[in-house]
């Protein structure tokens, strides 16, 4: 019998805050049969202490629905875990230094791989040479994703696995390599991996998502990202292992393949551009740094073709887009397939747009329009966002101010779904709430409440679940134990008052969020009422 077919104990968890609209005061929660059986306060509990498998004691701590993150790459996670990271490399000099170590430390590594570079924060301000990489690696093929995982710069001896790269749209002799030339290399890089590495990858990639607190991920696969071995191995090991559940996205017009291949969608990563750091994000007006306005990979009527075979076949469909001529084609496309199939039918299957960064209020009013998920990543605005970063650098201050309206997604409907496209940034579930709740830019601000849910019961809503993601009789007992400072209740003009005994609030609290402030510590992760991670010496 597997880890996750054997049967889950009855758990009385007592003298702690548990976040519930059931109950904003309960203290207490019993799971039963993999779902929350009760929540409620301590004197309560008493009545189910003599029926149960199990008794935490939480002496104060905090329990949460357990965090979706709705869009990740875990072979690439695990690998960036276990590998060459460089995304907190100071400098050109000093990513060249980590390069030489980590190829002296893995000689028998048929190719080298390593993520995160990001010129835009160097001093030198351009990206590696492959003659300098070619040093660096001695000679090894070396494969390095950007930040964007959108372009790669790698060496010599990696081109000459996929020679055909040279001939490809993106490929630049001293350049990082996008679009079809990127697509080879990565596809020759990751063909090195060994099964037992990627198991490995997958592996390391759940177990860190569990001990943050993650109960479920959503992984975006496909034929561009990753491969139909990797992507049906990790939905078997999550199948067979405790850990964190994982819901399958392949990027892909092919239904049947996605079908095939356990699929809840032909959907997340089908590009219908790129990524604003690679330039290849697709725009209405050239970047200010780039005399060009990105890449076009889908237009409007392969959208919409996509959407309606999608949803008449019972699948959803979704689309990575960035740049606002990127979002304008998936909302034409989408109106279209409405229009063949009817709106009804296009809005019951909600239907994802994955990162739609550059909005306008006509695109988010389409956004409601049509039951379009908005599945975002917070982090990009803390990593990339304000007067000074890359946002600024590739579109100018005044473009860069609009990207990531989250207030404004909520305000007209749109539902939200968070996630880190890890590795691209990490996985963080409370840093990612604080993102969104302390936005670079104000008036895109949503309440940390808000920010909470999106993380949490989005994401089950994106994949068509409004049962799960919330402490309720009857829910998943898909939950997260933390240690933290006082809760406190955000007001809805946004100021935050310390939580309180007082009936007439009527909210759960939350933790203190405010930079500066400690992130809550996962204790323990729940998941289907099985548990799946233990801090050490809890």
């Amino acid at each position: 019998m597997s880890e996750r077919t054997a049967e889950p104990k009855t758990v009385l968890l007592r003298r702690g805050e548990v976040h519930s609209p059931a109950d904003p005061f309960a203290t207490a929660m019993v799971v039963e049969r993999g779902q929350v059986a009760w929540v409620g306060s301590e004197g309560a509990a008493d009545a189910f202490a003599d029926g149960v498998d199990e008794v935490v004691d939480l002496d104060g701590a905090l329990v949460t629905p357990a965090f979706t993150d709705a869009h990740v790459h875990s072979t690439a996670t695990g690998l960036a875990l276990t590998g060459l990271d460089l995304s907190s490399a100071p400098s050109l000099a000093a990513a060249l230094d980590l390069v030489r170590d980590f190829a002296a430390r893995r000689p028998d590594d048929r190719v080298l791989l390593g993520h995160g570079w990001d010129a835009a924060r160097w001093p030198e301000r351009r990206a590696p040479r492959r003659d300098e990489l070619d040093e660096a690696a001695g000679g090894r093929p070396l494969y390095l994703s950007r930040i964007d995982v959108h372009s790669a710069a790698v060496t010599t001896a990696l081109l000459d696995l996929a020679p055909h790269a040279r001939t490809e749209p993106g490929f630049a002799d001293r350049e990082p390599l996008t679009r079809a030339a990127h697509h080879a290399v990565r596809a020759a890089a990751f063909a090195a991996v060994t099964p037992a590495q990627r198991t490995a990858a997958q592996r390391a990639a759940l177990a860190h998502a569990a001990s943050l607190g993650i109960g479920s991920v959503h992984e975006c696969g496909g034929p561009e990202i990753s491969s139909e071995d990797d992507f049906t191995g990790l939905l078997r090991l999550a199948a067979q292992e405790a850990g964190p559940r994982v819901v399958g996205y392949w990027a892909d017009q092919d239904l049947d393949k996605a079908r095939e291949l356990g699929a809840l969608g032909a959907a997340g990563d089908l590009f219908v551009d790129g990524a604003l750091g690679s330039h290849t994000a697709c725009l209405h007006r050239p970047y200010t740094d780039a005399d060009h306005t990105g890449t076009a990979y889908l237009d409007a009527a392969a959208v919409a073709a996509h959407v309606a075979a999608c949803t008449e076949t019972g699948l959803q469909a979704g689309f990575h887009a960035i740049g606002d001529a990127a979002v304008t084609a998936v909302v034409e496309g989408v109106r279209a397939a409405a229009e063949k199939v009817g709106l009804a039918r296009v809005r019951a299957a909600r239907h994802r747009v994955e990162h739609a960064e550059m909005l306008t209020p006509e695109t988010v009013a389409a956004f409601a329009e049509l039951g379009l998920t908005a599945s975002v990543q917070p982090a990009f605005d803390a990593l990339w966002g304000g007067e000074d970063g890359m946002y600024a650098d590739r579109l100018g201050a005044e473009r860069a101010r609009t990207l990531n309206p989250f207030a404004a997604l909520l305000r007209a409907g749109v539902p939200l779904a968070f996630g880190s496209d890890s590795p691209v940034t990490p996985l963080d579930p409370w840093g990612t709430v604080r993102a969104a709740a302390f936005h670079r830019t104000p008036e895109h601000r949503v309440s940390v409440r808000a920010a909470f849910t999106a993380h949490t019961r989005g994401g089950w809503r994106a994949i068509g679940r409004d049962d799960a993601g919330i402490l309720v009789p009857g829910a998943p007992a898909d939950y997260a134990v933390w240690r933290t400072d006082a809760l406190v209740v955000q007001a809805p003009d946004d100021r935050v008052a310390r939580w309180s005994t007082d009936p007439r609030s009527g909210t759960p609290g939350l933790p203190d969020l405010t930079p500066g402030a400690d992130l809550p510590v996962c204790l323990r992760t729940v998941v289907g009422g099985r548990t799946i991670f233990v801090r050490p010496g809890e």
